[in-house]
């Protein structure tokens, strides 16, 4: 693989200018490092947060407006997450690449209908899944004609609200021949350890990240935000920009080494 594939961009889209303030660093990002295939990430509603209360995002036709003024004004592929079978064509239209929930990677319809837009599909393998199965959601989409899919581990369910992610995965879900990514920020999550929200221990996801890599990675995705500890999702293991700023560097530095 020549370039290493890079998902960046906030949990949840918020505000314009929390989109701006990450997207305008994604664009240095892109000039910077040639080597990154690097798309901007954003979720239009987190439909599976723990309390009925928590907020969900802007929804779909706010959140799409938002990922078309970030491809319009910056120049960036834009990916979110989808959960319905019929919200696959509408984000299709804006979005370069269509990404399938871990908790719904095994919905048919949601995969078929992914495949039907022609765009990139990232499918993250469920936390209750092997390695293994993940071959059967590569067998849905190839046989409904997708183009393009990447397989990204998000870690697996290991005990009461812990993950743990295994570096053989990377070897394990690369043998059908599409690209796998490692989701990093959140592969440190404590699902719902955090009294009715998930925590996170933001500490282990850059040297996950480095083993990731070294493991055989073909991408890491990363959520990042100006400032973490307000964002409305993932606050506690999303990435400070400015941390992302000076790590990102290093990180490149190990990929070309690899490579």
């Amino acid at each position: 693989m020549e370039k290493m594939i890079f998902i960046a961009g906030p949990c949840a889209l918020e505000s314009w200018d929390v989109c701006a303030s990450v997207a305008e660093q994604v664009v240095r990002w892109k000039e910077e490092f040639p080597v990154l295939d690097i798309v901007f990430k954003g979720s239009f509603d987190k439909a599976n947060r723990t309390s009925l209360g928590s907020n969900r995002g802007p929804g779909m036709d706010e959140g799409l407006a938002m990922l078309a003024r970030v491809k319009q004004e910056f120049g960036l592929p834009v990916l979110t997450d989808f959960h319905l079978p019929d919200q696959a064509a509408p984000v299709g239209e804006v979005c370069d690449v269509l990404q399938v929930p871990a908790f719904l990677c095994r919905q048919t319809d949601l995969l078929v209908a992914a495949a039907e837009t022609g765009r990139i599909i990232n499918v993250k393998k469920g936390q209750f899944l092997s390695p293994f199965e993940m071959e059967f959601v590569v067998n849905k989409l190839e046989g409904a004609n997708a183009k393009t899919i990447w397989l990204t581990e998000r870690g697996s369910t290991f005990g009461y609200q812990n993950l743990v992610a295994d570096m053989r995965n990377f070897s394990i879900m690369g043998q059908w021949g599409h690209p796998t990514v490692f989701d990093a920020t959140h592969s440190v999550q404590i699902p719902g350890g955090a009294g009715g929200k998930s925590g996170g221990q933001r500490e282990f996801v850059l040297p996950l990240a480095k083993a990731a890599l070294a493991a055989g990675a073909g991408g890491l995705f990363m959520e990042t935000h100006p400032n973490p500890d307000a964002a409305i999702s993932d606050a506690a293991s999303q990435m400070p920009l400015d941390v992302m700023v000076k790590e990102l560097p290093k990180l490149v530095q190990l990929w070309e080494a690899l490579h």
